[in-house]
């Protein structure tokens, strides 16, 4: 192709279509970042087509931005280990999706698929295989021998490219996938609002956990930190924020037991997370396996100091007594002796982590750089094809 066709087809190509996939309706951390992108698209006046299992508030969320809702089979399945009857339901949904995602990419209306999240990526790739590039959002590690197995042949399949909100979530995924198509894009977030706080002995701190609930998250070692803080500061207050995304068995009563005679205030979901921050003085992060942690960011931005285990990729976010505070070994005993040291600890000390870790959200982690990078790839990915495959951009919608 020559200079002056590529020239010519520049402007062209300027309009660009992606189907994009969720494998759930309900909202979390990844289903948020996919808004921030569906955000970025709309600026672009690109076209964006959801796929989703069904209603939902990511559906109505997607809705609400005038966007078009297709409901695609995908479980529900079991959070962590599956049962037999997930390993029996996946197959029968992967050839359901396929049928349906044959339908919906054409290559001649649809420049790009977007997958945010595993579950139907299988079924992405079978459909979208040599007819149109297939992107791969990772937003957690793929740990279970069979759903890394499945996501890399996926990707193989596909020749998708990558991007992962951390190297911790990247490293399994790199056996799989070209190193010219992995990249690690860590999450943005909005300004949450950031607001100067008295911290020190004397303050009444307020300490909360934001999350879905579920084993992962670590909301039972946060309530056995707290069984052992309470009769120590008997003026500090406790939150949990969230709610179950998948089926969460006995681990919710599990919660509700423990948490039994406990100065702890159970909030449920909330969309509004800058105003949980606002009224918080120290955020928890007992994660066990969490892939970046966006909720540590947005904690940055709020001027809310962050407690962490030193799983994942949450080291990688952050910088040990600079922006945060790491606890080594993931145990309540160590995450309470570590909350009882920034309760006690010099006022000046928590302050100059937090004015740290504005900064670091500032350089890092505003959701108008997640977006440009994002864009960015998306644009190369969906562009470069069509060049190559000599393919016309779809019409504008009217």
């Amino acid at each position: 192709m020559t200079d002056a066709k590529g020239h010519q087809l520049q402007g062209y190509w300027k309009r660009m279509e992606i189907l994009f996939l969720d494998q759930f309706s309900v909202m979390g951390g990844a289903q948020i970042c996919l808004l921030d992108v569906l955000d970025a698209v709309e600026k672009r006046d690109w076209h964006a087509h959801i796929a989703l299992p069904g209603d939902g508030p990511l559906a109505e969320q997607v809705r609400s931005r005038g966007l078009a809702v297709d409901k695609i089979p995908c479980g529900p399945y079991r959070s962590g280990s599956k049962s037999l009857g997930d390993f029996f339901q996946l197959p029968l949904d992967v050839w359901r999706q396929k049928r349906m995602l044959t339908e919906l990419i054409n290559p001649k209306q649809v420049d790009l698929v977007y997958v945010n999240g595993p579950r139907l990526l299988p079924a992405a790739a079978l459909a979208a295989h040599d007819r149109v590039p297939v992107l791969f959002h990772a937003h957690s590690r793929l740990n279970q021998g069979y759903a890394a197995g499945l996501a890399g042949w996926s990707i193989r399949h596909s020749d998708a490219t990558v991007v992962a909100c951390s190297n911790y979530v990247a490293r399994p995924l790199g056996q799989y996938v070209k190193k010219l198509k992995l990249h690690v894009i860590p999450n943005g977030t909005p300004d949450a609002g950031f607001r100067e706080r008295a911290f020190g002995p004397a303050r009444s701190w307020r300490i909360g956990l934001i999350g879905r609930i579920s084993p992962e998250k670590g909301q039972a070692e946060f309530l056995q930190a707290i069984s052992m803080l309470a009769p120590a500061f008997p003026a500090a207050k406790f939150v949990i924020c969230g709610a179950p995304i998948l089926p969460a068995g006995k681990y919710l009563d599990f919660v509700s037991e423990l948490a039994r005679g406990l100065p702890v205030e159970f909030l449920g979901w909330r969309d509004d997370i800058a105003s949980v921050l606002a009224g918080l003085d120290l955020l928890v992060v007992p994660s066990k396996d969490e892939g970046m942690g966006r909720v540590i960011v947005e904690a940055f931005s709020a001027g809310v100091p962050v407690v962490a285990f030193a799983t994942g990729g949450i080291p990688e976010v952050i910088t040990g007594n600079e922006t945060g505070f790491l606890v080594q070994e993931a145990t309540p005993d160590a995450l309470a002796a570590r909350i009882r040291a920034i309760i006690l600890s010099d006022a000046e000390t928590v302050r100059r982590v937090v004015i740290n870790a504005r900064r670091s959200w500032e350089r890092s982690y505003a959701v108008s750089s997640y977006q440009s990078r994002i864009m960015q790839v998306v644009e190369q990915l969906g562009f470069a094809w069509r060049a190559e495959h000599e393919i016309a951009a779809p019409p504008a919608r009217k």
